[in-house]
């Protein structure tokens, strides 16, 4: 991570801080928890939410370099975050809006995603947005797809089991703040509390 990543997060946190979640970009260390959970082999799409400077994208893209047909989609509401992801990731696609990952897949030519890997601050979010955002990662993800999340509380774990199983939740320490990576597998049904 560069001087100048953690100044354009900083920047982009005081400016929005409910949307960025936290003042520094993530750690490599917590990049690494998430990204190696995926079955990369067998990985042929898969996206990013909330990719930010990027510590998880230099993880993903290390993976799918040596496969050159895994199809990525970055998504990064912050303009010059999103412009500098298509700058140094330019065989990956960047979109602004992780509510209209859906639509994006349906114009990617997408019909589902093996794993979608999560730095979005859900607990942020209004409940309609984060209510949308959970559908859509459900609805996008092939059967029995890994939906990969790192948050700063256990506050979406009742939300997400109603859609997921979740395999584990790893807490990372080597994060500021310290992190927890949720692995989750999506549900044949959604249960309904």
């Amino acid at each position: 991570m560069s001087f100048n990543e953690s100044i354009l997060f900083l920047r982009s946190f005081i400016h929005n801080p409910k949307r960025v979640g936290s003042i520094i970009p993530s750690s490599r260390f917590l990049a690494d928890s998430m990204v190696k959970q995926a079955p990369w082999p067998e990985v042929k799409a898969v996206a990013e939410l909330g990719s930010g400077t990027g510590a998880i994208t230099r993880a993903i893209s290390s993976k799918v370099n040596k496969n050159k047909t895994t199809k990525v989609l970055l998504f990064e509401m912050d303009e010059t975050m999103r412009d500098n992801l298509k700058k140094e990731y330019p065989d990956f696609s960047c979109y602004p809006n992780a509510a209209r990952l859906l639509e994006t897949m349906t114009d990617s030519h997408i019909h589902h995603l093996d794993c979608i890997f999560s730095g979005l601050p859900f607990f942020n979010f209004e409940a309609e947005l984060r209510n949308t955002l959970v559908e859509q990662i459900y609805q996008s993800l092939k059967p029995e797809g890994l939906f990969i999340a790192f948050q700063y509380s256990l506050q979406m774990k009742k939300q997400l089991s109603e859609y997921f199983i979740i395999d584990t939740i790893r807490y990372v320490p080597f994060n500021f703040p310290p992190a927890f990576v949720y692995v989750c597998r999506k549900r044949d049904t959604i249960i309904n509390n």
